[in-house]
């Protein structure tokens, strides 16, 4: 059902009547798509499920406020919302419920995400930004209990720059004066999480457009309020964030989530203060109720009382609005029986709809690949095996792809001896299907646009007769300077990153010059400055969130790997989160600023890019390659290379190193040796005095982890030498091996090897704290040379003999 609710302070009392009943009806066709979708999980037709039911009149009175330009970020019960601005249809609520692949038949995901996870598409079919203003829109939902906050932050921040930043006026399709605000819901039980606290303090400090929501229904799964929350009731605790004449802060509102006219009050007011004042709001929606328990996993009987049943019943949220609505006379409880009695036929109609749909594209592909299994058993040795597979295919009334292609594959088994025309067309069948039907469930990862990151070209740096050597952070802070001065959407913060231009000095003067709204400091709360940047990079921004140390991201990867890299892949290519992540590593002193938490990066954060220049020309040609494409991205600056000499580019601004592309540092014969960052200056040191000893190695910079050499010049390398070794400042295991399997198995490397491939990473441990720490645990340059020599001794013992 799609409505588009109008409120208005001077309407007729008829008008008045048909929108209470327009919501009347909402409220009980999402009531009915929750018991059926619960029935439909118990049958087997669906996996799970997990539905908004107890919260759809506050759901109402949310709607009403809620305008063209605004944006949620909400969770997994907010249905009744989504169909009461008209971005959810019955029939689409159990596409979603059924997983269908289609985009047009679930629009919130494509069937990736199960039921009660919501979407709206940013993006136009070639990938540009739809008008944001001229539709309600819905960021992404994802699963992890408060996931949805830090992110929250940002969409309400973006609303905040636009107002009051100069230079992106004409970036119309995104804001209207800053005038969205960003909405928020939360279950009260998820408020004990701690990414809901870092939010909740950081919107008060930043001051921006945020409405938040709190359904309050006493219960987080079996786990009563007085286990979640001091106190029970996160108003209460939270009374010192309440604004006052002399302070600033949040505007606390709390109000019963059965109340139909007081909670349209309240949504009401709080639109007003957070769209006009730019003050955040929280409203505590109390009383409220889960009547299926929290999801089809078990029954809410196991652990509620009789009397919280009973009182669930008597104050569920639908049936103190049709007395409300009784008992003020605006209908009667004959003509809201007949109402509810056409509601539930229009809802089994929708679900019926929807898994038809669902069937109707795999029982058409059973069909062909049973006449094609027909043909093929005619002429086989094995007709009868592929008979009988063919039989227990067609027996199956709802057949599933995972099935159709099952089958298929078992019966090429059988013809794995013959040679017949039938046998190739099967194979050509499965290897169409698996062309066909694999992007339905794995495309959109990374941008599938025709001009994406990898497509940038590279433009080298070059150099006056008279270049200046400078250091690395002056040249960084210079292409920083004409970041700004070309892209007014550009804006950075973190820790430290504005008065004092950052503790490396990287942005030294930038806040002077560009404004504490485009360079600015943050507090120390790394989740929500990853979450500001999702938010405004969703909102047609370009952020660039810095995080100050690579050990740091630990405290924002969770947000990085579940909300970041997966938006793109999770929306089916409708949303897109273009954050370019700043920060800084490798080899300093110390176990919590030396980490080099490289192979679990590299595995949990598939769907952005993760680039690791090894000096700052090279980092700078990152961030221009980055803002001239659309693409999420982690940038490892080197942190002992701030202070070390490079030439200044007179192209500074034009520089672009690319993506995915490895760069051969040093050519050579003997064996290819493979690093980044830091750790590669210890490999060009090292190289020198393999040269003296006659060993010529060459040298491979991988520049990027994710992608990893695309061009696949590594295994170039390792058809010329016959040798490798991959040297890395991670653990063992780590980022090093995901190399080395790179170049040995997914290129083919080991066809040329003449020696073992091996790969030289730091100890199991963080690095020690010292100068002598760091020789101590991760490689040296003596290690490096000695696992070189000890390859070569191997191939050739007497050139070069046994050295330890």
């Amino acid at each position: 059902m799609q409505t588009k609710p109008e409120t208005s302070s001077d309407i007729s009392f008829e008008d008045f009547k048909a929108e209470v009943l327009k919501d009347y009806k909402i409220a009980v066709t999402s009531r009915e798509c929750s018991l059926l979708g619960r029935r439909e999980v118990l049958t087997g037709k669906a996996k799970f499920g997990i539905f908004g039911d107890g919260k759809e009149v506050p759901q109402l009175a949310w709607a009403k406020a809620f305008k063209n330009g605004d944006w949620r970020s909400g969770y997994y019960r907010d249905q009744t919302f989504m169909m009461a601005i008209g971005k959810l249809t019955i029939q689409q609520f159990f596409a979603g419920l059924y997983a269908h692949t289609d985009i047009e038949a679930d629009p919130m995901s494509a069937g990736r995400q199960m039921g009660g996870h919501f979407a709206t598409h940013s993006l136009n079919t070639d990938g540009s930004w739809k008008n944001l203003t001229q539709q309600k829109n819905s960021s992404a939902d994802i699963s992890p209990t408060a996931g949805q906050m830090p992110r929250l932050l940002g969409l309400a921040q973006a609303s905040k720059i636009f107002r009051n930043v100069n230079g992106i006026e004409n970036k119309t399709n995104f804001s209207i004066n800053g005038n969205e605000v960003a909405w928020g819901t939360i279950g009260n039980a998820s408020t004990s999480e701690g990414l809901f606290w870092e939010t909740i303090n950081a919107a008060g400090v930043l001051q921006v457009p945020m409405v938040m929501s709190v359904w309050d229904d006493e219960y987080g799964i079996s786990v009563h309020a007085k286990y979640q929350t001091t106190k029970e009731n996160i108003s209460e605790i939270l009374k010192g964030f309440q604004r006052n004449e002399d302070e600033k802060g949040f505007e606390i509102i709390r109000v019963n989530g059965w109340d139909y006219s007081e909670l349209i009050e309240v949504y009401q007011r709080a639109s007003t203060i957070a769209r006009e004042e730019h003050v955040p709001v929280l409203i505590h929606v109390q009383q409220l109720t889960q009547p299926q328990g929290h999801s089809t996993s078990g029954s809410h009987e196991r652990y509620k009382s009789k009397e919280r049943l009973q009182w669930e019943v008597e104050n569920d949220c639908n049936v103190k609005f049709r007395e409300w609505i009784i008992g003020n006379d605006i209908s009667t409880d004959e003509a809201l029986s007949e109402i509810e009695k056409e509601i539930k036929k229009e809802v089994r109609d929708g679900k019926k709809a929807a898994w038809e749909a669902f069937l109707e594209p795999q029982k058409r592909e059973q069909q062909d690949l049973i006449l094609l299994l027909e043909k093929v058993s005619a002429n086989s040795e094995n007709k009868n095996f592929i008979e009988k597979i063919k039989n227990e295919l067609a027996s199956e009334k709802e057949p599933l792809r995972r099935n159709i292609l099952s089958s298929a594959r078992k019966a090429l088994r059988y013809l794995v001896s013959e040679n017949t025309s039938e046998k190739d067309e099967l194979l050509a069948w499965i290897n169409n299907y698996f062309e066909k039907i694999q992007p339905k469930y794995s495309a959109h990862l990374y941008s599938e646009e025709k001009e994406n990151a990898k497509t940038i070209k590279e433009v080298l740096p070059s150099y006056a007769d008279d270049a200046e050597d400078v250091d690395g952070r002056v040249l960084l802070r210079d292409n920083f300077d004409a970041i700004f001065e070309k892209h007014p959407e550009v804006l950075i913060f973190g820790e430290d990153s504005g008065e004092i231009g950052d503790v490396n000095q990287g942005l030294e003067g930038m806040q002077e010059k560009y404004g504490k709204l485009r360079v600015a400091d943050a507090g120390i709360r790394e989740a929500t400055i990853l979450g500001q940047g999702i938010g405004m990079a969703m909102r047609g921004l370009r952020p660039i969130a810095e995080i100050q140390y690579l050990d740091y991201v630990l405290y924002c990867l969770q947000i990085m790997s579940d909300d970041l890299v997966t938006l793109r892949y999770r929306t089916h290519g409708t949303q897109k989160a273009p954050l370019i992540v700043r920060t800084r590593g490798h080899r300093l002193e110390g176990i919590w600023h030396s980490g080099s938490q490289m192979g679990g990066l590299i595995h949990l954060l598939r769907g952005m890019y993760i680039l690791v220049p090894r000096n700052m020309t090279k980092a700078a040609g990152f961030y221009n390659t980055l803002l001239e494409t659309d693409e999420p991205a982690l940038v490892i600056e080197c942190l002992n290379g701030y202070r070390l000499k490079e030439k200044m580019p007179n192209n500074l601004a034009e520089i672009r190193t690319p993506i995915g592309v490895v760069e051969t540092v040093k050519q050579g014969n003997d064996i290819t040796l493979v690093s980044y960052g830091s750790t590669l200056r210890i490999v060009e040191e090292a190289a020198k005095e393999l040269q003296q000893a006659g060993i010529d190695a060459e040298i491979i910079d991988v520049q990027s982890l994710l992608p990893l050499d695309i061009n696949h010049d590594m295994v170039k390398s390792v058809r010329k030498t016959n040798r490798l070794l991959v040297i890395d400042e991670d653990v063992p295991g780590g980022a090093s091996a995901y190399i080395l399997q790179t170049v040995v198995d997914m290129q083919g490397g080991y066809k040329y090897l003449d020696s073992k491939p091996q790969a030289l990473a730091a100890k199991e441990h963080r690095p020690a704290y010292g100068t002598d720490g760091d020789y101590f645990s991760k490689p040296s340059v003596e290690d490096v040379y000695e696992t070189v020599y000890s390859i070569m001794h191997e191939a050739d013992p007497n050139q070069f003999p046994k050295l330890r």
